[in-house]
């Protein structure tokens, strides 16, 4: 019997409140959630519902209010800033609706920049480059820039510059969500391929061709999991 997938990401009872105006927001509300090596999860729901807030706390852009999120073990509420830095640059890899690419940086130096913050070589990080930038089919776009990109280039190279570091896990939010429909489905087609080449990802999405083609859907509403199967499979 093979040995069980290793769990990467988890949340433990986690919390998340703020303050707007003089009111208390729970925006997610004891949610306890485990990512496992090479599955692919897409967190789905009604604007509101805690889907971003919980992608951030995934990716400890934020901390919880109660409970625990855990990258590998690790209890992301016990690091330090510093070191919530370097997890987030070489666990996590952040994929964005909006790219956010670098526009005065060439499609290759986009890929390179968190390879350079990591520290690693130069030679390296190049080879790595150009690696990356072949499997999402943008080799021969390397040198332009973000404006000479359409929107699909642009998320395939966002999506080549999260792999870089090799993270423990890709997390994107809303990752068609800029794009028509013919190119929003190459993206999907890429993000099947790298699932299906090992990497492990979290999607949030209001697409319902994205969410169908992950291997696992979680429903948020109101800040709580209502349901979490494969998907079409019944609440």
């Amino acid at each position: 019997m093979s040995a069980e997938r290793p769990v990467v990401l988890a949340t433990r009872a986690v919390e998340r409140s703020y303050q707007l105006g003089g009111e208390t927001v729970r925006a997610v509300r004891g949610i306890s959630l485990e990512v496992r090596a090479g599955d692919w999860v897409a967190l789905v729901g009604p604007s509101g519902c805690g889907k971003s807030t919980m992608l951030n706390l995934l990716g400890a852009i934020d901390r919880p209010t109660a409970g625990a999120v855990e990258i590998r073990g690790r209890d992301t509420a016990t690091l330090s800033d510093r070191e919530a830095t370097r997890l987030r640059l070489t666990e996590v890899g952040f994929v964005f609706q909006r790219f956010y690419l670098m526009p005065q940086l060439s499609a290759f130096e986009n890929v390179e920049l968190p390879m350079a913050e990591a520290k690693v070589a130069t030679a390296e990080r190049r080879a790595r480059v150009m690696e990356l930038l072949d499997y999402v089919g943008l080799a021969r776009r390397a040198q332009h820039r973000p404006s000479e990109l359409s929107g699909g280039e642009q998320q395939r190279v966002a999506i080549a510059r999260a792999l870089a570091n090799r993270p423990a896990f890709l997390l994107a939010d809303e990752p068609t969500g800029e794009l028509d429909a013919a190119t929003g489905a190459d993206v999907i087609r890429l993000l099947a391929r790298l699932n299906a080449d090992g990497t492990t990802l979290v999607v949030v999405t209001h697409d319902d061709t994205l969410a169908r083609a992950a291997r696992r859907v979680v429903t948020l509403r109101d800040g709580q999991v209502v349901s979490d199967g494969a998907p079409g499979a019944p609440p």
